[in-house]
Formats: structure tokens, C-alpha cells, sequence
């Protein structure tokens, strides 16, 4: 264990836990590494929560335990792989963690101070949360309990309020991106429609930016209802004028003007899972045109891989700034970039506060401006 380090004007910190929540994002294994590193420098000992808090409220499940030893030696050579070595889930959150009654019947249940007595059984004064909106309004309401806590922001589609862009977000906007280049020359070669559902259940910034940098001919998002007459006129006149298929890209999350989004499955404790939208349009335009159609859903390919150097990047300053900020006696607060420098903002302004795609940004009016149909 590195030697303590002592303090002044503030509670020591011996020992920090850090934990990654919700769907795991290319880049949360550097931010792990910045901030174990960081916090050796510090002098603190850092341990990784096993998935979310499950280390915590479930670590008879670990035969070696729910916390696992964050060492220089432990974190060396992890910014560039994918996923997360101490674990994730979208399940258990402490807010409604899911209780079976003895009928057999589940009920969600606020289990928030027993995460704060176990923190503090554990040895953990401070902890480094890194997720989406769901893990982010979990450690607002640790703030609010005493616990020292600093938010990083994390998630794929790139929908959190009060920081310009999150980790994840251009590893999975690049990949999507090659995909739908890869199918514009089997779309061509078989004169097909071909339909890419990508995530975004409730943002459309993947479905955007992916679809405006692979030139396809619509882009249907959640910002936006669509009308699938005015999708599969777009389609017809890439036929009538020659071109012979056309190339749909498909938010999760997108619905039908007067509709709404596909829910597959709603369990105690968890987020809605979205999905079919891709399946869906496709069938409706198959039938609304007579082409041939195919469904090309992307879904978890978006998570995995090798972050880019963005987001590398990206993940090391985050990291790196949660043990600054904890350092200098800040806590429920979000580390948020704001170039070219990283700040501290308040938990509670970034939790519930869901950052959309505007109707009247400027990659919508490019894409309209360049014929891209969005819908509507």
C-alpha cells in the first residue's frame, strides 16, 4: 500500500473506490487507469467496485471478493482495450434495487444508505463514479448522504447535459460509420434498401453523425417523429432517378409521428431496453416500395473495440481530473469537458437533465442540405 499522505483543511483520504455503471463505453478502462495512477500519486490506494455497486451490496457472489486492488502494476497497459476490468451492469441500481417478496413478485426498494454504510465498511472515503444519467443520479444521491463523490461522464450516445461530449461517443460514431460505408457497396450491387439500426434510445447524436459522414439518404432519430410515406418517397425517387438503393440510418429510440418507441423488455431495477425500430422500418418499407430490404442492426458492435485517440484522450484527462478534483476537497460534483480544459460542474445540474439532439442544429441543416430525407 502506498504511504498516506497527509492533509490539511479536509477529511484524509486513505483509500478511493471506483465503479463503472450502465452499458460499458470504449475508454472506461483508461479513465480506471488516470485514476489509479493519480491516485497513487496522491498517496491513496484505489479499488475498483466489482459491477456498479454489486461489490458491494452482493461480494459473497466473488470468492475472491468485491473489490479488486488497483495498483500501477494492476492498471499498466489498459488504456487501449475495450470494456472494463472491474466489471458493469445495468442492473442493481441502489435507488430501486430489486427485492423478491415472498409471493414471488418483485419490488423496487431504496437501498442507498445500505451502499453508504457498506463504502464505509469497506474502508472506501471517496469514491470515483463513471456512467450515464442512471449511475450519475445515483452518486448525486450519494453526494447528498456525505459521501465524498466526483462523477465522470460516460456513455456511447452522447445525451448527458453540461459536458460537450462524452467518452465512447466518437469510438462508436467511427465504427458505425465504416459499417455503413462497408454496405453502400452491397446495397449498390444488389440495388437493395438497406436499413442500419444503431443505439439511441432516447438521442439521436450516433444516428446523425454516422449518417451524415456516410452520405446516406435518410436518418430517422428520436428528436424527430417521422412519417414513413416521406422515407420511402425519398427511396423511390433514388430509384426513379437511377441510383439504384438507398441506405437508412435508424435511431433505436426513433417513432413514428403520432407513435412511440419500441420497448422489448422492462424488468425491477432496470432501464427500459429499446429495440426493433430497424426491423420495423424495414418491413414498412419493403412493403411501401416493393424493394428488396434488408435490416442490419449494429447494437452492441458500437460498445466493444478499441477506443480512438479521442477518446483515449479523452478518458485519461477525465480520470485524471476526478482525482484533482478530489484532491482539492471537491465532491458530488462531474467532471465535464469544456475545451480546451476540463471543469467541475454540479452533479445534481448534470443528473435527469438529458442532453437532445436540437431540431435546428447545424449537422441537421447540413444533412437536409445535402437531400438527406430526416423523416419529416
Amino acid at each position: 500500500m502506498p504511504a498516506k499522505r497527509k492533509t490539511a483543511g479536509r477529511d484524509r483520504i486513505r483509500r478511493i473506490g471506483i465503479s463503472t455503471g450502465g452499458g460499458d463505453a470504449p475508454g472506461l478502462n483508461a479513465v480506471i487507469r488516470a485514476v489509479a495512477v493519480c491516485a497513487h500519486k496522491q498517496g491513496w490506494e484505489t479499488v475498483g467496485i466489482r459491477d456498479g455497486y454489486n461489490g458491494i451490496f452482493l461480494k459473497e457472489q466473488y470468492p475472491d471478493g468485491g473489490l479488486i486492488p488497483l495498483t500501477p502494476e494492476r492498471v499498466r497497459g489498459i488504456t487501449h482495450l475495450g470494456g472494463t476490468i472491474i466489471g458493469t451492469t445495468n442492473s442493481g441500481n441502489p435507488l430501486k434495487f430489486p427485492v423478491k417478496q415472498k409471493d414471488g413478485s418483485v419490488v423496487e426498494t431504496d437501498r442507498c444508505d445500505d451502499l453508504v454504510k457498506g463504502l464505509a465498511a469497506a474502508g472506501i472515503d471517496a469514491v470515483v463514479a463513471v456512467g450515464g444519467d442512471g449511475s450519475l443520479t445515483i452518486a448525486s444521491a450519494l453526494a447528498k448522504k456525505g459521501v465524498r463523490i466526483v462523477g465522470v461522464p460516460k456513455t456511447i450516445d452522447n445525451d448527458l447535459s453540461r459536458t460537450v461530449v462524452t467518452f465512447g461517443f466518437d469510438t462508436a460514431v467511427s465504427f458505425a460509420t465504416e459499417c455503413i460505408d462497408r454496405l453502400h457497396s452491397t446495397a449498390a450491387s444488389h440495388r437493395r434498401v438497406m436499413v442500419v439500426e444503431v443505439m439511441g434510445r432516447y438521442a439521436g447524436w450516433i444516428a446523425l453523425n454516422a449518417g451524415v459522414s456516410s452520405s446516406v439518404d435518410a436518418i430517422l432519430i428520436p428528436e424527430i417523429p417521422y412519417d414513413i410515406a416521406k422515407v420511402a418517397a425519398k427511396i423511390q425517387s433514388r430509384y426513379v432517378n437511377g441510383a439504384g438503393f438507398a441506405i437508412v440510418v435508424v435511431a433505436e429510440g426513433a417513432s413514428p409521428s403520432g407513435g412511440r418507441h419500441s420497448v422489448i423488455e422492462k424488468k425491477a431495477g432496470q432501464a427500459e431496453r429499446i429495440g426493433g425500430a430497424g426491423a420495423r422500418i424495414g418491413a414498412e418499407l419493403a412493403a411501401a416500395t416493393g424493394q428488396d430490404t434488408r435490416v442490419v442492426v449494429l447494437g452492441h458492435l458500437l460498445r466493444g473495440g478499441t477506443p480512438t485517440t479521442f477518446d483515449r484522450l479523452i478518458s485519461l484527462r477525465f480520470g485524471a481530473a476526478a482525482v484533482r478534483a478530489l484532491a482539492a476537497g471537491k465532491s458530488g460534483v462531474m467532471v465535464a469537458l469544456d475545451p480546451p480544459t476540463v471543469r467541475y460542474v454540479p452533479l445534481a445540474e448534470a443528473a435527469h437533465r438529458m442532453k437532445r439532439v436540437p431540431t435546428d442544429c447545424d449537422t441537421i441543416q447540413t444533412a437536409r442540405a445535402l437531400g438527406i430525407c430526416m423523416g419529416d
